[in-house]
Formats: structure tokens, sequence, C-alpha cells
């Protein structure tokens, strides 16, 4: 797909319990030449690098280790499981790796833990440079999927990535979660599209296809392409019906977005 935004997939959400090289020649199979996955350390890798070559794909994300950012006790061992995932990402050729930045701490005020986040930033901020590699943060949504976590509206995942000051940590915008979260996602990407690197996508209620629900997934593809974001939309869903016609679906309303 030549135009932008360009769609890369989730393969252990759109394809859940799918042989991984199977899901990935079903992405292809898509007209979607890009895709994602969470865990790097649960996967061969060998074999996903045979699979991303034979058919001649971009792997556009995986996940950092899941070690707290807001707790500054676990700082060393966060930044150890960014060394291997970076190490990871450059075998992967994978350009982006996601972080999910840790539950919300009782009895710690939030503004320790929101500075406990940008010291830890700022100390990985270095390494990624080196590499070549960005660092996504992710705010959830609270409501539904992740009751607890820390990191829940984008101002404030923005406002931390101004704080970090590099061009190498920046923000995935789920606009699933961050419908739930806030709200008025065109208007909230639009203005802050500098300092995201990665999308995800999904229909709300329930997660599943962009076809499904109240987000206009046409316009906001539209808003995307005008702000000339040349990164990934990844999609992060759970489809209610065939998995490959949803994908196919997405791609032609990117394409219609145009």
């Amino acid at each position: 797909m030549s135009q932008y935004p360009k769609l890369s997939v989730c393969i252990d959400a759109v394809f859940e319990g799918v042989d991984e090289s199977d899901a990935i020649a079903r992405v292809a199979d898509a007209g979607i030449d890009a895709f994602e996955f969470w865990c790097w350390w649960e996967k061969d890798l060998d074999q996903i690098i045979r699979d991303r070559d034979k058919h001649g794909m971009t792997i556009a994300s995986c996940c950092t280790k899941f070690i707290s950012l807001v707790d500054p006790s676990l700082r060393e061992q966060y930044l150890q499981g960014l060394a291997e995932s970076i190490e990871a990402a450059e075998r992967l050729d994978c350009k982006t790796l996601i972080s999910q930045v840790g539950d919300f701490l009782p009895g710690v005020p939030r503004q320790d833990q929101h500075q406990s986040l940008v010291d830890g930033l700022r100390q990985a901020a270095p390494m990624l440079e080196q590499a070549g590699v960005t660092l996504v943060i992710e705010p959830l949504n609270e409501l539904v999927d992740h009751v607890g976590y820390y990191l829940v509206r984008s101002d404030e995942a923005f406002e931390i990535v101004d704080q970090v000051a590099s061009d190498y940590v920046k923000v995935v915008f789920d606009i699933y979660h961050q419908q739930i979260s806030e709200g008025h996602v065109i208007d909230r990407l639009t203005r802050n599209i500098d300092n995201i690197a990665h999308f995800h996508a999904a229909g709300n209620p329930g997660r599943h296809e962009l076809t499904v629900g109240e987000l206009n997934y046409a316009e906001i593809f539209a808003a995307i392409r005008r702000t000339k974001y040349q990164g990934f939309v990844g999609l992060e869903y759970w489809p209610v019906g065939d998995p490959d016609e949803g994908l196919r679906q997405a791609a032609e309303l990117c394409r219609a977005a145009g």
C-alpha cells in the first residue's frame, strides 16, 4: 500500500491462536505489507524473519519487556529489558518498540510517578538514539481493559514526551483506548502528531473491526493523512467476523480516505 497512513496488523490479536506463519501469509494476502506483535521473547524470531522475507513485508513494531517505569526501584530492570528489546529489534529490522508504563502505585504521589517515568525515559533515550529505534509509550483506558494502569490520558503522555525531549521517545496513540478515556480523537491526534510515532486502531465498543461501532475510521484516516504522518497504523483488534475480510475492509477504508 503506497499511500499513507500505512497499515500494519497485530497478528497476536487479529489472528489470535493461528500459526504465526499462516497469520503473516494472511496479512500479505489481504494486501497489507506490514505486521506487528507483542512479546518478541515468546517468538521464534528466525521463523518470523523467514516469513517476513518470504512475503516481502516489514515488521512495524513489537513490545519491550513489561516492567514498570513509574516505580524507580525497577528502573535498572526496565533498562536491561529495553537493552534486550533493542537488540531484538535490530535483529528484526524493527524501528519501533512499544512500552507500557506500569500500574499506578497506591500511596505514592502521582507527580512522583510522573517524574519517575520522565527520568527513566531520559535514561533510555541515549540507548535508543544509538540504535536508531523509537520507543513509544502507550496510554491505555482504565474503564474497560486496564483497571489500575497509570497512564490513561494522551495529554499526560505528550507532556512526558516533551519533557524527555528526544526524537526517539514518542507516543503510540491507540484510537480505541483514547476514545474511551477522553474522546475527541481527531483533534487530539492532529494537534499532537509530532509526538506520535505509531497508532493502534480498533472499533469501539468491543475492540472489534474498524467497521463496527461509533468510530468513523474513514474520517480518522483522512485526518491522519492530512498531517503527512508517515508511520504505521497498527490494526489491533479481535474480529467478530471473518478476519481476512475485516482486513480487506480496513485496507479499503484507508485507501478511500484519500
